[in-house]
């Protein structure tokens, strides 16, 4: 069935529903919105916390790297006594531990790659991550800097402002879909559901019509004083394979309208000689 739904009969009712273009552009606005709600999610919940946890593993890496050469050095190190002092050393995370993933137990000990004396003794470091963090399923490349807690709260932010803008874009769709504008023998039915007599139109304002499909009625009388808002490109369309449908419910108001009209008069086409004479003139 076609998006644009539009009965009509000489005698009967014009009918405007919501275009294909409105439903396009309302669904494109809450996926856009709905991505970036569940980005910003992710990142607040486990994404900025994943990083920071990976900062601080790598660091770890780089520090036992330094403390095995350094006791190295100092003469004499062997294997168990590097296993004892490894042991007893934990990943150095800050005390805020809500900036972790939630499942890390603290204290963490140093992995056990770090206390195996004949991997720490080429002094390969990077090498040794590597390895860990592809066991783990970690990112091998660190960020540059942990993000702290503001950074964290600031992602719950505008995941809240994304989801709070994508449920109104759902919103609006689905009020829209239900909605249209009819123009039937005896009155006018505006998307509100209101219906109006046309001998209670006073003004019909067509100055956005034909550049943006705009068009305001008011009204007064026994149905009220109101405004009723005439939204071609969303109801009905221009769409001349579809017979253009809102500007024959355009036609079918002033047919029946007897207020002030209020449109831009159309501006005078002159030629170059008369131009040139008109210039002179001035």
């Amino acid at each position: 069935m076609n998006a644009i739904s539009t009965t009509t009969s000489p005698a009967g009712p014009v009918v405007c529903r919501p275009t294909s273009w409105f439903k396009f552009r309302a669904l494109v606005m809450f996926a856009m919105f709905a991505v970036f709600a569940a980005w910003f999610y992710l990142d607040a919940t486990s994404g900025y916390r994943k990083k920071n946890l990976v900062f601080y593993l790598h660091k770890t890496f780089e520090a036992a790297s330094t403390e095995f050469s350094k006791q190295n050095e100092q003469g004499g190190l062997t294997a168990g006594e590097w296993r004892e002092y490894a042991s007893g050393q934990s990943v150095a995370f800050p005390n805020d531990t809500s900036i972790l993933p939630a499942e890390v137990q603290l204290p963490m000990a140093w992995p056990e790659i770090l206390q195996d004396y004949e991997r720490m003794k080429p002094l390969q470091w990077k090498q040794l991550w590597e390895e860990y963090s592809g066991e783990k399923g970690l990112n091998a490349k660190p960020p540059e800097q942990a993000y702290p807690a503001n950074k964290i709260r600031e992602q719950w932010i505008v995941f809240w402002i994304c989801l709070a803008l994508a449920l109104g874009a759902l919103f609006v769709l689905l009020r829209t879909m239900g909605r249209s504008i009819r123009a039937d023998a005896e009155a006018l039915t505006g998307s509100n559901g209101k219906r109006v007599p046309y001998r209670d139109l006073c003004t019909l304002d067509l100055r956005k019509w034909d550049t943006k499909g705009l068009a305001f009625v008011d009204h007064k009388g026994e149905s009220g004083k109101g405004r009723i808002r005439v939204d071609g490109l969303t109801y009905g369309g221009f769409k001349k394979e579809d017979g253009e449908p809102a500007e024959r419910l355009m036609q079918r108001i002033r047919a029946n309208f007897s207020g002030e009209i209020l449109e831009y008069a159309p501006v005078p086409q002159i030629n170059g000689n008369e131009a040139d004479k008109d210039m002179e003139n001035s």
